[in-house]
Formats: structure tokens, C-alpha cells, sequence
């Protein structure tokens, strides 16, 4: 009696080669701003959908929410929320940015991150918004500010620098 891999469950050499298509980062974000719904480029941002972060769009701006969460916590005697995530939310926020206002192919690399923690951020939802101050063919500088109950109270400012070509 003769039985073949695929009759004994094994998959064949093709079936364990996972080969993906590579993702339409351009179709995404046009989509995206032409549903002015911004939680479906997130969808495809498996960090932040980890974190919890949402975007909302406010004319020409876009206002990106970090929701209190349990898991975002790095110091549970304050509560403060760890400053990694805090980092992490403010550069995927100006990610996001550039690929929506500059309509991008590819998703920006981090050239360089700089972040000044200013306060300690509470166990409270946070905001971020970011302005494009300088973009050239090939790179891009965003300054990110973040808070939480007030504008003008910021927790962090960060400075970053992106390859966009």
C-alpha cells in the first residue's frame, strides 16, 4: 500500500514555502484617505494595533489617540504608560503622516529618532500630532508632540527623520 505526503498530512516542499504577495502600501493609504478612515491603513500595522492607536482626521490634520491601556503600562505604581510605547506611538504616528500626505509607495524608513520626555504619561489616553517640516526627494523631517489632558502640557516631543525614496 502505497500513500503519498499530502494523503499523511505532510505537506509537500510548495505548501511550506509561504510566499506573500507583497502588500499594496499605496493602494492602502488611497484607500484610506478616500474612506477618510484612517483605521484601515492601521489595520495593516500589526504594532499598532498591539498598542491600541487610533487616527482621526480633523480638515487637513490628523490627530493620532493612544487609548489607555492596561498593556501599555511600564511603571503600575504611578500608573504611567512605558516610555517605549510612548516613543513607539509618536514615530509609527509620523509614519502614518508621511505616508497619507505624501501619497508614499513604500512605507518611510527611520533614519533617526530623537525623543524629549517631558512628564510622566498617565494611565490616560494621550494624543500625538505631527508637522512635516522639511521633505526633500529623499528625506523627510516630522516633529511629533504628545499629550494628554491638555495641548500645552506636553508629555514628549520628538524630532525624526525619514528616507522616502
Amino acid at each position: 500500500m502505497s500513500a503519498n505526503n499530502s494523503e499523511l498530512g505532510a505537506a509537500s516542499p510548495t505548501q511550506n514555502a509561504q510566499v506573500k504577495a507583497p502588500i499594496d502600501v499605496q493602494g492602502i493609504v488611497k484607500r484610506a484617505t478616500e474612506l477618510n478612515d484612517f483605521g484601515h491603513l492601521l489595520e495593516h500595522v500589526p504594532y499598532a494595533k498591539f498598542i491600541g492607536m487610533k487616527v482621526e482626521r480633523f480638515g487637513d490634520e490628523l490627530i493620532f489617540k493612544l487609548p489607555a491601556k492596561d498593556d501599555n503600562i511600564g511603571n503600575p505604581v504611578l500608573p504611567a504608560i512605558h516610555g517605549g510605547v510612548i516613543a513607539g506611538f509618536m514615530e509609527m504616528s509620523a509614519i502614518v503622516q508621511l505616508m497619507v500626505f505624501m501619497q508614499t509607495a513604500k512605507v518611510p524608513k527611520v533614519v533617526d529618532f530623537s525623543i524629549d520626555y517631558l512628564r510622566a504619561g498617565l494611565h490616560k489616553d494621550s494624543f500625538a500630532e505631527c508637522r512635516i517640516t522639511r521633505q526633500g526627494r529623499r528625506v523627510a523631517n516630522v516633529n511629533i508632540d504628545c499629550w494628554q489632558t491638555n495641548r500645552k502640557q506636553l508629555i514628549a516631543t520628538a524630532r525624526a527623520h525619514f528616507l522616502i525614496d
